[in-house]
């Protein structure tokens, strides 16, 4: 009995001794499992350090000049002559316009009428006040000498009503020529489009054809005619050969064609003949009328005079200021209105838009169909000579290293040919004021407005307290920040932990970035790492 406790006991023992040893052996070999699964980071040291700082920045090659085309009224663009990038000369066409009245001049001759209007109720209350005005005989008898009043005012009421009828003339005989141009402009427009079909048709004949009428189409279609036959007949002696079928459908197609072609020439020049018979009448209608026009037009400003001649004769003698001041306004503002009338009738009767200087196009701001605007350019121009501007924004600290006058490289310069740009400002960014300053740049050879340039200035070198690896800056949505390494003790040994500092980057060369954050110096900053790593992450060091 003794004996079997005793091996009992032993058994427990040895059992226990075995359990604490697998327990130990698993406790280390699941930590040594744990640390090779986690990411392995290789670390360096935050420390101070010196570097040639080179600011970069990305920004759009603006015009430093630019000129801006525009169309001073409402038009419709017919089309667009030139796109960004294209080289002009003084000058050159930008635009197309379709030849009608503006929006503008429409409202000018709106306002043209109301001052007529205006000027012709002045004239009458003169003449109104002439007549029934409280003037006496003696008044009356002094200004108009030895006519007599009733004799006089026969007189004004008939130079009056001389006027009103020569007007109605004049205002008819212009409505009808003006109809008979949109009716002439709409004939030679159908002309010269019969005209182009039946060149079309000509020109669509064979080369052997000659001759500028249809006598050339005849033959093509006699020509086309005999090929077909031939081929025809030639099908009936071997029927069912497949080469002579093409034959013969080939000559039909061209017979086919050759007919067209004739019929297409014959129905335009008959239409030519007929729309030029149309507009050689126009034209002799439009020149009779305008000699009536010119008669009426005669006979109505001398109507007008002797009107006038009547009505200042007495009014300059009684008194009448205050009307021939009233006349005297409403015709300035007729005058006015009718330049205005003229200087956009000229416009609207031209229908390009030319460029004002020689240069390059940086921007089209207009498509065939819209409607131009007097606030919006049409298009801008890079003046000939004249050099381009980009800038960007940098922090305070980065802008007191620069000055005006040094240079900048590109990035990938290899991209660019004969490409330099050079600081000429530093003032506040006006989106930040405080925090940060705007680099403007001269850029000259061969850049285009619009185009995105990236830069790297300043060789100044400074120290800073903060240096790290530019591979240790990283960046997401919340902006740029570093990963460093923190200690923290357990049962099992020292864990490591990637903690994150948000940063600033102050500078940096082609290896070493300055930055400034909630940094103390010397810690371990992750530079490369296995498997990607978040703040927060265990991980394990390099050779560790």
């Amino acid at each position: 009995m003794d004996e079997n406790g005793k091996k009992k006991r032993e058994w427990i023992k040895t059992a226990a001794i075995i359990f604490l040893a697998v327990m130990l052996v698993l406790t280390f070999f699941s930590n040594t499992v744990m640390n090779y699964s986690l990411p392995e980071v290789a670390t360096v040291y935050v420390e101070p350090g010196t570097i040639t700082a080179k600011i970069r920045g990305t920004g759009v090659v603006e015009s430093g000049d630019p000129y801006e085309v525009k169309v001073t009224e409402s038009r419709t663009v017919q089309s667009v002559a030139v796109r960004a990038g294209d080289q002009v000369q003084k000058g050159d066409v930008i635009l197309y316009l379709e030849e009608k009245e503006s929006e503008e001049l429409k409202a000018a001759l709106a306002a043209l009428d109301e001052a007529k209007k205006a000027l012709d109720d002045a004239k009458g209350a003169y003449n109104d006040a002439l007549l029934t005005g409280n003037y006496t005989d003696q008044d009356i008898s002094a200004a108009i000498g030895n006519t007599s009043v009733s004799a006089y005012r026969q007189q004004l009421t008939a130079a009056q009503n001389a006027v009103v009828p020569l007007q109605t003339t004049v205002d008819q005989l212009t409505q009808q020529i003006g109809d008979i141009d949109a009716q002439l402009k709409l004939e030679q427009s159908l002309l010269q489009s019969a005209q182009d079909r039946a060149d079309a048709a000509m020109a669509a004949a064979p080369s052997s054809v000659s001759g500028g009428d249809s006598s050339g189409l005849e033959a093509a279609v006699q020509a086309a005619q005999t090929e077909y036959d031939a081929a025809k007949q030639a099908e009936t002696v071997t029927p069912g050969d497949a080469g002579l079928q093409a034959a013969t459908a080939a000559a039909k197609k061209k017979l086919d064609t050759a007919k067209a072609n004739l019929s297409n020439y014959n129905s335009a020049a008959s239409e030519v003949t007929s729309r030029s018979q149309t507009i050689t009448n126009l034209n002799s209608q439009r020149a009779q009328r305008e000699v009536e026009l010119y008669n009426a037009t005669k006979a109505l400003d001398e109507a007008k005079a002797n009107l006038e001649a009547l009505t200042s004769l007495l009014g300059n003698k009684v008194g009448l200021e205050g009307f021939l001041d009233a006349i005297s306004d409403a015709q300035d503002v007729v005058n006015d209105a009718q330049a205005e009338v003229d200087e956009l009738t000229a416009k609207s009767a031209g229908a390009t838009v030319t460029a004002g200087i020689s240069g390059t196009v940086t921007s089209v701001n207009i498509v065939a169909g819209n409607t131009t605007s007097p606030e919006t350019p049409v298009a801008v121009l890079q003046p000939e000579g004249k050099g381009y501007t980009l800038s960007f924004s940098v922090t305070n600290e980065q802008a007191r290293r620069l000055s005006v006058g040094d240079r900048a490289e590109l990035v990938n310069a290899w991209r660019y040919e004969d490409v330099s740009a050079t600081v000429s400002g530093i003032k506040p960014d006006p989106t930040d004021p405080g925090q940060r300053k705007q680099i403007t740049f001269d850029v000259t050879g061969e850049v285009t407005a619009g185009q995105t340039l990236n830069l790297s200035v300043g060789q100044k070198s400074a120290n800073f307290d903060y240096i790290v690896p530019n591979s240790a800056v990283r960046e997401d949505n919340n902006g740029k920040f570093i990963l460093i390494v923190e200690s923290r003790p357990s049962p099992l040994g020292n864990r490591y932990v990637a903690s994150r500092v948000d940063v600033e980057v102050l500078a940096s060369d082609d290896t070493q970035s300055a930055v400034s954050g909630a940094l103390y110096g010397y810690e371990f900053v992750i530079t490369t790492s296995t498997q990607p790593v978040e703040a927060g992450q265990l991980v394990r060091l390099a050779n560790n």
